[in-house]
């Protein structure tokens, strides 16, 4: 059996070794050649593909208006000769002519136009599709009679202004150009399932913290979903309606991350703590573990972040800063100790709550610029868990009217004092 194993799933993943390795390889030759380094230095993704003749490697787009770069696998259909569109309506009927052109391959040997792909599934193509680094490794492959064994997808240059990007990390592909693309050109292969869609693995139950007639208060483990979600995997709102009977979620929290949460027990304290969240009167707590990444913090051991997100429609569920349409976030932070190994324990308190905004928040370059340890979205993941935890929370009781804190123990060591009502 292959040392690779099954082919890379390019949209949730953690790279094969030697994809790092070829990838290191790759930015010490363009750090090496200063025109190389000129036309990447302003950031761009970069993708490489280990297939059983050696290496192939590939950039999204074009580098300084080049679509042809020595030593990096060519595109799919090279638009540089069309004359440009001189109308909406010519641009129109360019852009479909172009994607009738754009045809890959996969490893059955069947052959598709990108058009067709997306068609295929009611869809348009947006714009670009058929130009990241991971459709063009594939198909020089195919049409090279290459096996593919092994890719992923690296940012090199300058950190991404909108995206969550730094120069040696790992991102997954696209979904919104490359998912129904890479879904065609991968059939054939062996590929990794997703882990996404496999049931949670942890180590514990949720841990009850607090129940009585109106609300019950839950620790939820990392890796366990809070509400049902497109797959079957297990889920902590279904646990406790297996158990409490009627149960109802006032909030969320990432299926990646551990910690407190509230559900209510009846639908009139749905909606009073509903109400809560919506007017920002809950308050809640983080603790998190930031990833060394080869800089040192040299931010304020106390500070706020505030960047404004949006969704990447391209790589949903990922976010990014925009700062014409994003909406404001803010989160207020306070550095907790800084340890041997360069990794740093910090606490969040996050003032408004937007999808991944601590993740975003750590990991930008206008942030923190230092990833959550563990986060396969917005930085470098091993394989462990994501290294976030939602310590406690600040809430007024539905029925009662009493402010009620709760804390929660944690998974991963960042948090030592059992869960206790205050």
């Amino acid at each position: 059996m292959s040392e690779f194993g099954k082919f890379t799933y390019p949209f949730c993943y953690v790279p094969h070794p030697k994809v790092v390795e070829a990838a290191r390889a790759l930015i010490e030759r363009i750090d090496s050649d200063p025109a190389l380094h000129s036309l990447f230095a302003e950031g761009k993704m970069m993708g490489v593909l280990l297939t059983d003749r050696g290496p192939l490697y590939a950039f999204s787009g074009l580098a300084c208006g080049l679509s042809h770069v020595d030593g990096f696998v060519p595109p799919i259909y090279d638009t540089q000769n069309l004359v440009p569109a001189v109308s909406a309506d010519d641009s129109r009927r360019i852009q479909e002519d172009l994607f009738l052109r754009y045809v890959v391959h996969n490893a059955l040997g069947n052959t598709r136009s990108v058009k067709e792909i997306f068609a295929e599934r009611g869809l348009v193509p947006p714009g670009g599709t058929g130009d990241c680094a991971a459709p063009k490794l594939l198909e020089h492959a195919y049409r090279n009679g290459m096996h593919p064994l092994a890719m992923g997808e690296f940012w090199y240059g300058a950190p991404g202004k909108r995206q969550v990007r730094e120069q040696g990390c790992f991102y997954p592909s696209c979904t919104g150009k490359c998912g129904p693309l890479l879904t065609f050109m991968m059939q054939g292969l062996d590929v990794e399932p997703n882990p996404l869609d496999k049931g949670f693995l942890v180590e514990k139950e949720p841990q009850i913290i607090y129940c009585d007639d109106h609300i019950l208060v839950v620790d939820k483990p990392a890796g366990m979903l809070s509400v049902p979600g497109r797959t079957e995997s297990a889920n902590l709102l279904d646990h406790l309606r297996s158990i409490y009977g009627e149960v109802h979620s006032c909030h969320r929290l990432d299926m990646d991350t551990s910690g407190i949460m509230v559900y209510a027990r009846d639908l009139e304290c749905k909606s009073a703590l509903e109400a809560q969240f919506a007017s920002r009167q809950v308050h809640k707590v983080y603790r998190a573990r930031l990833v060394a990444n080869g800089r040192p913090f040299t931010l304020p051991r106390k500070g706020t972040i505030a960047l404004p997100l949006i969704t990447d429609w391209d790589h949903r569920p990922m976010q990014e800063v925009n700062y014409e349409t994003g909406k404001l976030a803010v989160t207020e932070y306070e550095v907790l100790d800084f340890l041997p190994n360069g990794e740093v324990d910090i606490r969040f308190y996050p003032r408004t709550g937007r999808t991944h905004q601590l993740r975003v928040h750590a990991a930008h370059s206008k942030g923190l610029a230092h990833p959550i340890k563990g986060d396969r979205l917005y930085g470098q993941s091993d394989g462990s868990r994501l290294y976030l935890h939602a310590e406690s929370i600040t809430f007024t009781h539905p029925a009662t009217g009493e402010v009620l804190t709760f804390l929660a123990p944690d998974f991963c060591g960042l948090v030592d004092d059992p869960g206790v009502r205050a």
